[in-house]
């Protein structure tokens, strides 16, 4: 029986065949061929952004010095307007709208920030003027958030130089209100102003 058995096997092993070359390439590869002359294209840095920033920011400032002769401090509208470390000077001229912070386009300055933008905008919005008054803003300290809020400020103070009636509106939304809130210092002994190191019993 076991000698049967063995032939048996024998028999079928040798009716099978296997194939001594197997496909070096994979069923799914993908060639590239790359000839001498194929050129990749090199990457070129435009400074054409730049130049046209450069030229844009030159022709505010010409227009700044054209509106304001004699600087900020000569301007009978004007307002100052503080929050953190941040000090803005608005000036308001009868004009189309435009908001021009450091010789630069607000939305620029800004960054596109449409929550400090809304600051800038929400003291001329609240009284009806957003297409009646030019604002030219030099500002400068702390970051671009407590620059906007004192931008908004600096606005409002103005506009009550336009009239003493804004008054009441612009103190409705509290626009005039100086916000003192400052960053608390650090105390010795804590991490910040408040945190704690991490208290181990043992």
């Amino acid at each position: 029986m076991a000698t049967q058995a063995i032939s048996a096997l024998t028999s079928s092993f040798s009716s099978l065949s296997f194939s001594s070359q197997i496909s070096k390439k994979p069923a799914h590869s993908v060639s590239f061929s790359f000839s001498k002359s194929t050129r990749f294209p090199s990457l070129v840095v435009a400074s054409s952004a730049v130049a046209d920033s450069d030229v844009e920011t030159e022709d505010l400032k010409k227009l700044v010095k054209s509106r304001l002769p004699g600087g900020f401090a000569a301007q009978t509208i004007i307002g100052t307007g503080r929050r953190k470390c941040a000090i803005a000077r608005v000036v308001l001229q009868e004009g189309s709208g435009k908001i021009i912070i450091n010789y630069r386009d607000a939305k620029e300055y800004l960054q596109g920030n449409p929550l400090w933008l809304q600051y800038v905008k929400t003291p001329l919005a609240t009284l009806g003027y957003e297409n009646s008054y030019d604002v030219f803003v030099k500002a400068h300290g702390g970051g671009l958030s407590g620059q906007a809020q004192a931008v908004s400020l600096g606005i409002a103070r103005a506009l009550l130089k336009v009239s003493d009636s804004h008054r009441t509106p612009l103190k409705q939304e509290g626009l005039l209100t100086r916000d003192s809130r400052v960053v608390e210092r650090k105390k010795p002994g804590l991490r910040k102003a408040r945190k704690r190191p991490q208290y181990s019993k043992r």
